[in-house]
């Protein structure tokens, strides 16, 4: 038993959160994403599940213990709607919002065309399938570095 971890740790994810280094990437899958799919191509190859939480609770626990990357062109991205690049949702935007608060400031958030998203996840380290149900609530964060204090 560990002290000072947050009791919907599952032990799968953590030892995925372990494994990372920096540029590794990671997918956080909607209901709808063909998450065993895309995951048999990842490094682990099983899906993480996190069932009962949405795209924001599930990145609010996995940025407890992972830096998001702040030396790339972006260090999380949202899967765009389509046909409406622009058009941000309110899962993004919720996403985003806790992103915000946990990222470094020069860390960018970005945004990938559907199929384009299909293809990056599939050289993911892990997927981590959650219960969110609004369409489009599919992310892909990017491990950043962990600095002395």
């Amino acid at each position: 038993m560990l002290k000072n971890i947050d009791p919907r740790m599952t032990p799968e994810l953590m030892d995925c959160l372990i494994r990372l280094g920096h540029g590794d990437e990671i997918v956080i899958a909607d209901r709808n994403y063909p998450a065993a799919s895309t995951a048999a191509h990842c490094v682990m190859p099983d899906v993480i599940r996190l069932p009962g939480f949405s795209s924001p609770e599930a990145v609010a626990l996995i940025t407890q213990h992972m830096p998001i990357d702040g030396f790339t062109d972006y260090g999380a991205l949202r899967m765009q709607v389509d046909g409406e690049p622009d058009r941000v949702e309110p899962v993004h935007r919720d996403v985003f919002d806790v992103l915000e608060t946990v990222k470094p400031a020069e860390a960018k958030l970005g945004s990938i065309e559907r199929q384009a998203f299909y293809a990056h996840a599939r050289n993911a380290f892990a997927v981590i399938a959650c219960s969110e149900d609004r369409p489009f609530g599919c992310f892909i964060l990017r491990m950043g570095v962990v600095f002395p204090d």
